[in-house]
């Protein structure tokens, strides 16, 4: 049975609308645990990797329930152990940098010289005193208003004689970054010559950062939908917030890369394609759902926050993560899900030796006739999910249902969106799905 860890991507262009002006480029995604990533394992067996991603969805949904239940002095942002990588280059001239890129926070940041506190990285430490597009942001600037924890460095206190915004950051796993908001282009581009140049984005310049990050990496680069992320400035210069991504299963394909798309090349629509509205909430970082029921087979089940409450009319009960592997559920709905699942598969069921998944079965052969499970949104959008969406091989001889419990906060992961096209138009609200063979999307 095919599976996936999503972890990794590199940028790649291979759509340019023109040279300049940018209205929708391609690039691809590379799986973390692949050998073209600098997290790659050698000496980890897949079935390792798997179950390591499923510890990053649990501690991942802990920190999503920090920041949707935190006080204003608690940053929002999500923990190092992000799903992604992205390549950028930074600044004029231009220096490479690797940040992870995170669904689930939105300031963008690269470590800094002068370093007062750095953690070890393999990739050059950006000087923006040798970047002549570099400019640091006042104190009173809207982006420095958007920040939930910000302080004024005065001109007296300033390297540059001007008062400048100071952010800092602590994760939910003791990781920090403090430093300068500040302005700076940023390039993306590839081997085959093509480049994309994004002129003012806003970013933090860390100059003390430590914790867990690791020394492959330079910093983080938010993908989330606060006003800061790398989608909302994108916005402003490509074509709207909208982008798309499409998930290969890459343990069967791992020639070929996952693609994400962004500005006209991220719009999904035509034959298949449904769209369910995006919730408005705090914090405007995540992307909220609302799913009403699930469907096993034509069994139906209502969403349920608590057992015995269906509430298939909450807005906003589930958050879509690309980051996350899992798909996460309350308690009582996850057990009527896998009450279902049981009574429509014929196999032995086991338990997962690692205690993180709910429901496997013993099984050699891929095909155990694990029915179609729909997932019912908010709009009338159904979602069909296929055993490649709810159930991965975990040994030799097991398969695990790949939804769990969760007391605390319901995401709708990646193995969940494998296969599909999934667009977000923040402008119209929405998020799209169509069924597509993402090992030969464009």
């Amino acid at each position: 049975m095919a599976s996936l860890t999503l972890a990794c991507f590199t940028l790649l262009i291979s759509v340019i609308a023109t040279t300049t002006t940018v209205t929708a480029f391609t690039v691809d995604l590379i799986h973390r645990d692949s050998p073209l990533s600098p997290f790659y394992d050698s000496s980890t067996t897949h079935f390792d990797r798997l179950r390591d991603s499923f510890l990053r969805s649990i501690a991942r949904a802990s920190r999503f329930t920090r920041a949707t239940t935190s006080s204003p002095i608690e940053s929002r942002v999500i923990s190092s152990s992000g799903e992604y990588l992205m390549n950028v280059s930074v600044g004029t001239p231009p220096v490479e940098v690797l940040g992870i890129a995170d669904t689930g926070s939105d300031l963008i940041w690269t470590q800094c010289k002068p370093c007062k506190q750095c953690f070890n990285q393999n990739p050059p430490v950006f000087d923006p005193a040798h970047s002549s597009t570099y400019k640091t942001l006042p104190c009173q600037s809207s982006s420095c208003s958007n920040l939930d924890q910000a302080t004024c460095a005065t001109a007296a206190e300033s390297s540059n004689g001007q008062d400048t915004c100071q952010y800092s950051y602590h994760y939910g796993d003791r990781s920090y970054t403090r430093g300068s908001l500040a302005l700076e282009t940023f390039i993306l581009g590839s081997t085959a010559g093509h480049r994309v140049s994004l002129p003012k984005i806003v970013f933090g310049c860390g100059h003390e950062n430590g914790g867990t990050f690791d020394e492959s990496g330079s910093g983080l680069i938010g993908l989330g939908g606060g006003p800061l992320s790398f989608i909302s400035q994108l916005s402003k210069s490509v074509n709207g917030g909208k982008f798309s991504y499409c998930l290969v299963p890459t343990a069967t394909k791992s020639d070929v890369a996952s693609k994400i798309s962004f500005g006209k090349a991220g719009i999904v629509s035509g034959a298949g394609a449904v769209s369910i509205p995006l919730v408005s909430k705090q914090p405007d970082t995540f992307y909220y759902l609302t799913l009403e029921a699930i469907s096993v087979g034509e069994k139906k089940l209502l969403y349920k926050s608590q057992p015995n409450k269906v509430v298939a009319g909450s807005e906003g009960n589930i958050i879509i993560d690309s980051g996350t592997t899992l798909t996460l559920l309350p308690p009582g709905f996850h057990d009527d899900v896998v009450s279902a699942l049981e009574a429509a598969i014929n196999a032995e069921r086991v338990s997962d030796p690692r205690g993180v998944l709910s429901l496997c079965f013993k099984s050699k052969k891929d095909d155990i006739g694990v029915p179609v499970i729909t997932a019912h949104f908010s709009g009338g959008a159904d979602v069909k999910l296929n055993a490649l969406n709810t159930f991965a091989r975990v040994e030799d001889d097991m398969v695990c249902f790949t939804m769990i419990p969760s007391d605390d906060v319901a995401i709708f992961g990646n193995l969940a969106q494998i296969n599909f096209l999934v667009g977000y138009d923040l402008d119209e609200g929405t998020v799209s799905f169509k069924p597509t063979d993402c090992t030969k999307h464009l």
